[in-house]
């Protein structure tokens, strides 16, 4: 399937594994520290507008397809089903210090906390797990302190510093420091697609510097502008201390790419969900 892609150097890479494709970060992947994917709508058995790799058991697909479509993404990984451990996603800034305790939350056993929509972790197999159809994922490794996040960035976690509390989280659990961190802004909706209202733009002219704003806010008159996640979000990184240069950040967007990718505007709601996974590899 033939998809568009943002810039003229991929920076994404498209992965097989039987029936399904999944896209990876070659810098996340050159850590040699974690295995991880983000997944496409290719290879899975959910079918209407859950075709076919759907990750949510609340939009109304069946249980079972979604249970087998968690035992492909398993295999991609290299892992079992139990290990992952489900985010539940409320657009705050919340962060979970994830355990081998909570394996399987969110798959094989009910979640026993609410509203987190970032997990952290320093045990290796534990696979952190988070959902999306437009909003921005954030991985995060710190490969000196063998820690990783997984987080889910919309418009309110970004204006709110998401990638930030992230980080801040890791510090102060595992010592992380944003100067050993390597980045990756995940596949998301890109600036060209995302018309926001005016009371959107006000939190984010009220949180970024002028400069940055430049970047990110185009008005296009009538109370609407266009907003760019992938450059705010990676402001927030760099602002936090994360090199540039450690930053990967997608060049793939949902909405133009219905198709392969589950997109809330695209498809006026009616989808399943994508996933962003992450774990730690034993050393």
């Amino acid at each position: 399937m033939k998809i568009v892609r943002k810039g003229s150097h991929p920076i994404l890479e498209r992965k097989r594994q039987g029936e399904m494709e999944y896209l990876s970060f070659p810098a996340l992947e050159a850590t040699g520290m974690v295995g991880h994917l983000f997944s496409t709508r290719i290879g899975g058995v959910s079918q209407g507008i859950f075709s076919t790799m759907n990750l949510s058991y609340v939009r109304g697909d069946d249980k079972e397809a979604v249970d087998e479509n968690f035992r492909r993404i398993a295999d991609a990984l290299e892992r079992r089903v139990s290990d992952f451990v489900c985010s539940d996603q409320t657009h705050t800034t919340h962060i979970r210090v994830v355990t081998s305790q909570d394996k399987g939350k969110g798959v094989l056993y009910p979640k026993d906390y609410r509203e987190v929509d970032g997990l952290i972790t320093n045990e290796p197999g534990i696979v952190l797990s988070t959902f999306y159809a437009d909003c921005v994922p954030l991985y995060l490794v710190d490969t000196k302190n063998r820690a990783i996040g997984l987080s889910h960035s919309g418009w309110r976690g970004t204006v709110s510093r998401m990638g930030a509390c992230t980080l801040e989280a890791m510090s102060q659990t595992y010592g992380t420091r944003p100067e050993d961190v390597t980045a990756a802004i995940g596949p998301s909706i890109r600036m060209d697609c995302y018309e926001v209202s005016e009371d959107v733009a006000a939190a984010f002219q009220a949180e970024f510097t002028k400069e940055i704003l430049e970047e990110i806010l185009l008005e296009k008159g009538g109370g609407k502008y266009q907003l760019n996640l992938w450059r705010a979000n990676q402001a927030v990184l760099e602002e936090a201390g994360v090199s540039k240069s450690q930053i990967s950040i997608t060049d793939i967007c949902t909405c133009c790419n219905p198709d392969y990718l589950f997109s809330h505007r695209a498809s006026e709601g009616k989808r399943g969900n994508l996933g962003a996974f992450l774990y730690i590899k034993k050393g």
